[in-house]
């Protein structure tokens, strides 16, 4: 038996989606502001550092617009090819952000690697960065801050995969901008191979979270659910009902950020069908209404004790 989605579900969707697409609106007009800000700078202003993190936003700026279109097909109503919505989509638009993160790391990583490997030979030289683009560094500091805490809780409050990505993402920005604003400074005062050092230690911090965001992306698509404390809490709610002799299985497959529960339970076995489904109406309402994720619940139910085939 299936039961139906909440009365409040379409009101919630709504409202979920909107939070999500400002996020989304937001950090995209942000990035575009600071792609063009610091990549000019650090091409006038002679700065490795800022151009390397222009570079870097410039990358933002394309998978935020990936997101937006993976976030606003994940809000689709269900269909009859996808009967259970299109909320799997947002842990795809996280898979493509995470992809995305490791490149731009692998490309830092390098760029740094080989601007230090041409500063120790000599063949390239560097006098110091001029002290418009360290402004810019320090702003794109203070900015990313703002962003990466308002991301991370418009990602929380909507349990979004590809919003809690661009969060991550906000906070890598910090550390890429903290590591210009350190070789800038250091490069001012006669220490040069420190700005590529930095830019290559923080891709490392970079690469660690793309990282992240794929295992976790992944996990969703692959159905890790239940797990453990899901299942625990699942056989704690149903533990007063005397009715439930046994719990047989729990599987649970992920819909964005909601869950459909298959359950099989055993019953006395001289109860009559419309017993049985009582109890699994009750089943289904319990879970409905105590775990917030939940929104289908199916329920299979044997007699009591079950024999084994």
């Amino acid at each position: 038996m299936i039961e139906n989605l909440r009365d409040d579900q379409p009101a919630q969707t709504t409202k979920r989606a909107k939070k999500g697409n400002q996020a989304v609106a937001i950090g995209l007009l942000a990035n575009l502001l600071l792609a063009a800000l610091k990549t000019s700078i650090g091409i006038l202003g002679h700065s490795p550092a800022l151009l390397a993190d222009g570079i870097n936003s410039t990358s933002d700026v394309a998978y935020y617009i990936v997101v937006s279109v993976f976030v606003r097909l994940a809000n689709k109503p269900a269909d009859d090819e996808h009967p259970y919505g299109h909320s799997q989509l947002e842990s795809i638009g996280a898979l493509v952000v995470g992809s995305f993160v490791i490149t731009t790391a692998v490309a830092i990583f390098w760029d740094a690697v080989n601007t230090i490997y041409e500063l120790t030979i000599g063949e390239i030289s560097y006098e110091g960065a001029s002290a418009l683009a360290l402004w810019v560094a320090l702003f794109t500091v203070a900015l990313k801050i703002i962003l990466t805490i308002y991301t991370r809780q418009i990602g929380h409050q909507t349990r979004n995969a590809s919003i809690m990505a661009l969060a991550y993402d906000h906070r890598n920005d910090v550390f890429s901008a903290s590591a210009a604003v350190i070789g800038i400074t250091l490069g001012r005062i006669g220490y040069p191979w420190v700005d590529p050092l930095a830019g290559a230690l923080v891709a490392l911090v970079i690469l660690r979270t793309g990282i992240e965001i794929l295992r976790e992306s992944t996990y969703d698509l692959m159905d890790t659910v239940p797990g453990k404390a899901l299942r625990d809490e699942i056989e704690e709610l149903l533990a007063p009902d005397e009715q439930i002799k046994q719990i047989d299985e729990i599987h649970a497959h992920r819909f964005g950020p909601y869950l459909l529960v298959n359950i099989t339970i055993c019953v006395d076995g001289e109860l009559t069908v419309r017993a049985g489904d009582e109890i699994s109406t009750c089943v289904e309402r319990e879970l409905m209404q105590n775990i917030a994720s939940v929104r289908q619940v199916h329920v299979h139910y044997h007699p009591y004790p079950h024999p084994k085939i």
